[in-house]
């Protein structure tokens, strides 16, 4: 048994709607030093009372392609998952259908050139490449982890938005994960781009480290009133998990 199993064991619960059948909007794959999660550890996770009957999978940086452009890379991805989702069709793993959506990667700054690379997605997996996350998380105070070479204003950078009107185009959608704070940059970001579809990520991000620690109730109606007036944006949805 493993650390992770182990954690896990600590507490079981009974699941309360063991019948209703969900799909998993939200998950990774990855293979690091001392750390691998694969189709076999996902369907431990699923296979555990829930009737989980398929899942959709999220870009983390995964199996990217090492050589070739650079902006070609996250592709990768997308081809190692859609081999994970075809494994998983074949029904000798069980019921569940994992990775029946692939959300891959692409710079959304390299504007309309971002085409190219969607279309590769695309190419790798036609029947489950569903839109890319590009992480705009960023935050200036002192200790606080930025990712995915993320900086201030982001969201409201034009060659960003040139290269979320190409997702557009091919009916593909935008996953977004940003930190608390960002929520008014995203709002005003849905409305420069209407017609995308933008899923936002671990519920907006509400912070409790560094600087925001001790100051729950002052962060609560912060986010609160920036996810009301985020909320009046029929282009968005919303994801709860990794909170």
């Amino acid at each position: 048994m493993n650390d992770r199993t182990q954690w896990l064991a600590k507490v079981t619960e009974k699941a309360l709607e063991p019948a209703l059948p969900i799909i998993d909007p939200h998950h990774h794959l990855w293979d690091t030093p001392g750390n691998r999660y694969f189709l076999d550890e996902l369907l431990a996770d699923t296979n555990t009372g829930h009737n989980v009957v398929a899942t959709v999978f999220v870009q983390c940086g995964a199996m990217h392609r090492k050589d070739g452009p650079e902006e070609m890379r996250p592709v990768g991805e997308t081809e190692f998952v859609n081999g994970v989702a075809a494994q998983s069709a074949s029904g000798i793993y069980g019921p569940m259908r994992a990775c029946v959506g692939i959300v891959g990667n692409a710079d959304l700054l390299l504007g309309a050139s971002v085409g190219k690379v969607l279309d590769a997605h695309v190419a790798a997996a036609p029947a489950r490449f569903k839109g890319i996350r590009h992480i705009t998380a960023y935050d200036s105070s002192e200790g606080m982890q930025n990712f995915g070479g993320a900086f201030k204003g982001m969201l409201a950078d034009a060659r960003f938005a040139e290269g979320a009107k190409e997702l557009v185009k091919r009916g593909l959608a935008f996953d977004s994960f940003c930190f608390h704070p960002q929520i008014p940059e995203l709002t005003a970001f849905a409305r420069k781009v209407p017609d995308l579809t933008i899923i936002l990520d671990h519920f907006g991000g509400p912070m409790g480290i560094g600087p925001y620690a001790g100051k729950r109730a002052e962060i609560f109606a912060q986010w609160k009133k920036h996810m009301s007036e985020l909320a009046t944006c029929p282009n968005v949805n919303i994801k709860i998990g990794g909170i």
